[in-house]
């Protein structure tokens, strides 16, 4: 079997790499027939019509389109056919089974791993989902109906979903990690990673017994906020996302949403709390008028419900502004500056430590945000909202074109960095969890 499977990897990689050159051949260097053969101006022309008809046009393509494009695109489709069947081929290393339960492990799931869920109900009892990734089969389970002792472990290795922002919250969260710990001792389970929704404090103390590094058995934490326990060896920072209980969408990229003009300078609708900057944020653009450039609607108390009104209202204000505001809370990362990223809506960041532990380490020199700092996010920050009038400012002598060219950085970054947060979520399981991959 291993002498099988060696020939057939070669055999694979033989015809990836004749098939590589064949296709670089057909795109830089074949002579192409001029008029109306394939790919030429006709056919060009409809493309481009069709393009700027509907909402599933590339926004990456650009304006101008020839026949080294198409071509150049059809051999990079094709290669990426190529490099999925491959995959395909390959055996799998690692099975690992994702409880998600806290909702924080929806954006782990649909947004980063880029999995789907059945059924799509957010209100359905059981949900569930499976992808390849890497040597790695995952499967995903949520839902009411998920609960210790009721359902099936079809996995040696897991990472369980806890949320542990509050007393309550961490009560809920214990009793899973007890399940899993009575899997590990009675050897259903090998190894227990945990993704935690952190207190936004970073007052995270009570999960200390449960981790390997202090004699429990959890090997691996994945958690919110700038920790100061985040090593970087078995111990990571992880986004916090889009609020997900509010059911916000994994969004495409659209022409329009590119290129239009937006009708706002910037949006903030949200809480304003006494006694904090939001109250400055909302002095300043009430002087010189600047509340009448944005998007502004504000509240003296925090909803946790949304309506479908009130979501589709901000949905809309991030689609039709050029700058979302995120003022801090009670922390300074926010879903506002993920959500902002997926409509192309540049966060103009209030970059300020807020009261807690967190950020407080050697190791943490461009806290807060330091996860999103160090990836270079394209984002404005701002010390002081007295700042904001200079901010405006400049936005309103910026050209469209401009714009659309920040948009499209914006929203390749984002595209980017939840790539990059998926490769390294992988790299991370499988060197801890593989025996052969450690060290």
């Amino acid at each position: 079997m291993r002498v099988t499977r060696k020939r057939l990897c070669s055999a694979l990689g033989a015809a990836y790499a004749l098939f590589s050159l064949y296709a670089a051949y057909s795109v830089f260097l074949r002579p192409r027939r001029a008029g109306g053969g394939r790919g030429g101006p006709r056919e060009r022309r409809g493309r481009e019509h069709s393009s700027l008809g509907s909402e599933e046009w590339n926004p990456w393509e650009g304006d101008e389109k020839n026949e080294q494009t198409a071509s150049q695109q059809r051999y990079e489709t094709n290669l990426q056919l190529l490099k999925n069947m491959k995959a395909q081929q390959e055996p799998t290393a690692l099975r690992v089974q994702i409880w998600g339960k806290a909702a924080i492990g929806l954006y782990l799931w649909e947004h980063i791993l880029e999995g789907l869920l059945e059924p799509a109900d957010m209100t359905a009892q059981w949900r569930e989902g499976s992808i390849k990734a890497g040597k790695t089969v995952f499967r995903f389970i949520t839902g009411p109906a998920v609960v210790p002792g009721y359902f099936s472990v079809e996995a040696d290795n897991v990472v369980l979903v806890l949320n542990g922002r509050e007393e309550a919250k961490i009560t809920y969260a214990t009793q899973w990690l007890h399940y899993a710990q009575t899997l590990i001792q009675t050897h259903k389970l090998q190894h227990v990673a945990v993704l935690l929704l952190g207190n936004e404090q970073c007052n995270n103390e009570w999960i200390q017994p449960y981790l390997k590094r202090h004699g429990g058995f959890v090997e691996l934490l994945f958690i919110i906020y700038d920790s100061p326990w985040v090593n970087k060896d078995d111990i990571f920072q992880w986004p916090l996302g889009v609020a997900t209980y509010r059911n916000f969408p994994v969004v495409e990229p659209t022409w329009s949403m590119l290129r239009t003009p937006r009708s706002y300078l910037c949006n903030f609708l949200g809480t304003v709390y006494k006694n904090s900057s939001r109250e400055t944020l909302m002095e300043v653009l009430k002087q010189d008028e600047l509340d009448k450039l944005c998007w502004i609607t504000a509240r003296e108390q925090w909803q946790p419900q949304e309506t479908n009104e009130s979501f589709k209202n901000y949905q809309d204000a991030l689609l039709q502004s050029d700058l979302t505001l995120c003022p801090v809370g009670v922390n300074t990362e926010c879903y506002r500056i993920y959500e902002a990223c997926s409509y192309g809506s540049v966060p103009v960041v209030e970059d300020v430590m807020t009261p807690g532990d967190c950020g407080n380490s050697s190791t943490y020199q461009s806290a807060p945000l330091q996860l999103l700092k160090t990836m270079g996010a394209p984002f404005i920050f701002v010390k002081n909202w007295k700042e904001l009038p200079v901010v405006l400012e400049k936005e309103k002598n910026m050209n469209l074109q401009e714009k659309i060219q920040r948009r499209k950085k914006l929203i390749e970054w984002y595209r980017h960095f939840k790539a990059q947060m998926k490769q390294k979520f992988i790299n991370i399981l499988e060197n801890s969890f593989l025996p052969n991959e450690k060290g």
